[in-house]
């Protein structure tokens, strides 16, 4: 089995549709091991940072990035993923330890975690405003919705399959996706053939765990399509905090406010500094009260 988070791009012969494949199990696997999550989170998180691993590939250049956020009334809450040019992604959901009932077929049931609400996308790209699309959420499960987002925010026919497989120890046994665009006026033959080949993308984080590459996943979705590989990438799950940024956003609350909240600390008999956690690798920056007041 591949060690390595990897996504493939391509593209049909005809230059009907383009094609990614992902498989993003260690991904999934360093996004667990900072929010230890419960399975039917794990799912959740891990089917929105795959789908946004890839969106980020499709940015336009480096240094854009790619926000999904998910609101829904389930015991999920929130989540979030946030993509880069470069395929690397970082996550974050609100209730890591949501896992409700499984459904009557055994599978976690990731719609029930994430309820109704709406899907948003926030796309920076270059020097523009970063642009803003929101839908209804059409079942939670997180795949049709993001399908659903691109065929109605931005006209783009989408089939998108994606699979988390969780082991028993709550580690990812396998996961990844699938994503198929079709590019401006497509050849109708080409786009009933995606159409039918995505009968066999249900299930597919089966493939995963059977151990097959991303190139033969390829050749699944686009069985009797002429298509070629233009690139393999390597990503990962990267979170670019750092101590002098979270400290700039504790500054940012103001002079008084910074030093209303070391006035709560010290009531509380506690010393003179906050700390800061990061949402997306739980990583904590303590400060004192100097390092934060200089300057303000």
């Amino acid at each position: 089995m591949n060690n390595k988070a990897t996504i493939l791009r391509g593209m049909t012969r005809d230059g009907s549709a383009r094609v990614l494949v992902i498989n993003s199990r260690e991904i999934v696997n360093k996004m667990f091991s900072y929010h230890k999550t419960s399975p039917t989170a794990t799912a959740a998180l891990g089917r929105t940072v795959t789908a946004a691993s890839m969106i980020g590939t499709m940015l336009p250049e480096a240094g854009d990035s790619v926000t999904i956020c998910i609101s829904g009334d389930g015991e999920a809450g929130k989540i979030i993923a946030v993509g880069d040019y470069f395929g690397n992604v970082k996550g974050y959901i609100q209730n890591p330890l949501a896992n409700p009932p499984k459904k009557p077929n055994g599978k976690l049931d990731v719609g029930a975690a994430v309820g109704r609400g709406t899907i948003s996308f926030v796309k920076s790209v270059g020097t523009i405003e970063p642009q803003t699309g929101t839908i209804e959420l059409v079942s939670g499960e997180i795949a049709e919705d993001i399908a659903t987002y691109f065929a109605r925010s931005e006209q783009i026919p989408t089939v998108l399959s994606l699979g988390v497989l969780v082991d028993k120890d709550y580690t990812c046994l396998a996961a990844g996706g699938v994503l198929i665009q079709l590019m401006p006026f497509p050849d109708e033959k080409t786009v009933d053939l995606i159409e039918r080949n995505a009968v066999d993308l249900v299930n597919i984080s089966r493939y995963f765990e059977r151990g097959m590459s991303n190139e033969e996943i390829a050749a699944i979705a686009m069985r009797d399509i002429p298509f070629d590989v233009f690139d393999t990438l390597e990503v990962e799950y990267k979170c670019d905090c750092s101590g002098e940024r979270m400290k700039k956003k504790i500054q940012s609350l103001g002079k008084k406010e910074v030093l209303s909240l070391l006035d709560e600390q010290q009531a509380e008999g506690k010393a003179r500094e906050l700390t800061a956690v990061c949402r997306f690798c739980n990583t904590e920056y303590t400060y004192s009260e100097e390092e934060l007041l200089k300057g303000i």
